[in-house]
């Protein structure tokens, strides 16, 4: 969905397109951590993973997937990049003989790098020039904009 904004008599235009200003701040704030990321071995979506899991680790590739809100197909290959690197390993079977149950969990080295993520995510919020409240207040404002859209597309 593009949210449009026009003046009855006028063309739209691309700098006045939402839809333009979110594609425009999504690459802004990856080529942000790009270097830093490169410096760790990990790309932008491999480190969402590796936050996802700081936060909960051995969670199912199912809720890993639903967390980051990408299906298996997108998951898969990130885990199996950060099983190579030595980051994650995953486990089948949850203790209830289900073998289908796959959960991911994090390595010595995956856990390690935690404080080092830390030190990146403080330097890209930096790096925006926002106070804290600006960055919480865009974020939930951003975080609403998408839910809207998820709840329309589950409603067609």
């Amino acid at each position: 969905m593009c949210t449009i904004v026009v003046l009855m008599d006028k063309t739209p235009r691309l700098r006045e397109q939402a839809c333009f200003a979110l594609y425009t701040a999504s690459r802004a704030v990856i080529g942000l951590y790009r270097p830093m990321l490169d410096k760790l071995g990990l790309t932008y979506p491999q480190f969402l993973v590796l936050m996802a899991l700081w936060e909960t680790d051995g969670l199912t590739v199912t809720a890993l997937g639903d967390t980051l809100q990408l299906d298996s197909g997108t998951v898969s290959p990130l885990l199996k990049r950060l099983e190579a690197a030595g980051f994650v390993e995953r486990r089948r079977g949850d203790g209830s003989g289900d073998e289908r149950r796959v959960t991911v969990h994090l390595t010595e080295a995956g856990a390690a790098l935690e404080s080092r993520g830390c030190e990146v995510t403080q330097v890209v919020g930096g790096a925006s020039g926002m106070s804290y409240e600006d960055l919480v207040a865009l974020r939930d404002k951003l975080t609403e904009f998408t839910e809207s859209i998820r709840t329309r597309e589950t409603n067609d």
